[in-house]
């Protein structure tokens, strides 16, 4: 007796399982799962009852279940499942999908470990699937805008790349992204740091150094909230990388500083932020990503853009429906992976090399 059809074979959209309806699961996938022209949110695994509802009153049509174990006893029914569960199950319920000879998307960090991501990518080249990971800041306006000027050669030859993912939130909130049980994979090193370092070795190449320092600045916090990374790429590009929890006063976003002129800018994209509010892509009349003339980054050179030095540059408007847009085009059609397993696999050497080096106080040399 024969399944029925998968989308890949009808024609029909792809049928999507969303495994995770907290923060990730809510603000980011879901929104850009149903957004996606060729996919079709079909489930949502949360044994919380108040998301599974949450989940039925946003998406009508969808279906929930308790746990995973119910959604891969109908593997058949999907073509697609979307890990957005806390970090340490990542690495089982990827393997668990591919072994159901499910496609998947797993959030970001993939996995605790660079070996424990390339065994994932070796599963999903075995099975001939996809295995892809949510690196959503790759479609960041800024970043967007950052590689538009590297590409047009407007800074000329990059020497120093500082990027920052700061905020201020003096008091923890709790839960696991905060928890210091290293089973939990739980910080800003592999929470932030996992978007700032992937984002510079899109930029730069490969990393030949690295040295860290992670600290826990607040009262009854467990896992770094402060934390620092000094990259040496091979291109002889230097990054500097801040994440923190504990920043009074927030530094600008990127400074990019080259042989011609520098790019600085200020400020976060906006699409976290409209999502957090309900506003949805595609909405009829509405434009997404895109930012106010007054937030612009400025290139120049020999004077502070706080001075006025430098002239404004528009920000392209960033794009996180551009992932799963590539997504579907890589199951339907066979377009390359947005992102690859072996891509966070590298993130994911930096990261291990940054935790190392902040513990022993040493360099690491990859």
């Amino acid at each position: 007796m024969t399944g029925p059809k998968t989308g890949t074979e009808s024609g029909a959209p792809l049928r999507v399982g969303l495994i995770g309806y907290g923060l990730a699961g809510s603000v980011f996938h879901a929104p850009l799962i149903a957004a996606t022209e060729g996919l079709a949110l079909d489930t949502v695994v949360t044994s919380n009852e108040e998301r599974q509802a949450q989940a039925r009153a946003e998406f009508p049509d969808v279906r929930t279940a308790a746990d995973a174990d119910e959604l891969f006893a109908r593997a058949g029914e999907l073509d697609l499942v979307v890990i957005a569960s806390p970090n340490k199950t990542h690495v089982p319920l990827a393997t668990r999908a591919l072994e159901a000879g499910l496609p998947v998307v797993v959030d970001k960090p993939l996995a605790g470990t660079a070996a424990e991501a390339r065994t994932l990518a070796d599963l999903a080249e075995e099975r001939a699937l996809l295995l892809s990971v949510f690196q959503n800041r790759r479609w960041d306006n800024d970043f967007l805008t950052l590689r538009e000027l590297i590409a047009k050669g407007a800074l000329g030859d990059v020497w120093r790349f500082e990027s920052r993912f700061e905020r201020w939130r003096p008091r923890p909130k709790g839960g696991w992204r905060e928890s210091g049980d290293p089973a939990e994979i739980g910080g800003l090193l592999y929470d932030l740091g996992s978007h700032v370092v992937d984002q510079a070795l899109v930029l730069f190449g490969p990393v030949t150094q690295v040295y860290a320092e992670a600290v826990v600045r607040r009262a009854g916090a467990e896992a770094d909230d402060d934390t620092f990374l000094a990259l040496t790429h091979d291109s002889g590009v230097r990054s500097h990388l801040y994440v923190s929890a504990t920043t009074a006063q927030l530094g600008p976003r990127f400074r990019a500083l080259g042989s011609e002129a520098g790019y600085v800018k200020y400020g976060l994209d906006p699409q976290e932020a409209a999502l957090r509010e309900g506003r949805r892509p595609g909405a009829e009349g509405a434009a997404w990503g895109e930012e106010e003339e007054s937030l612009w980054g400025r290139v120049g050179a020999g004077e502070s853009p706080v001075t006025g030095g430098g002239d404004p540059v528009p920000t392209l408007p960033g794009d996180y429906p551009a992932y799963y847009a590539a997504v579907a085009a890589a199951l339907r059609d066979g377009a390359p992976n947005p992102v690859t397993a072996r891509e966070a696999a590298a993130t994911l050497d930096v990261l291990e090399a940054a935790r190392r080096s902040a513990r022993d106080g040493v360099t690491v040399t990859l």
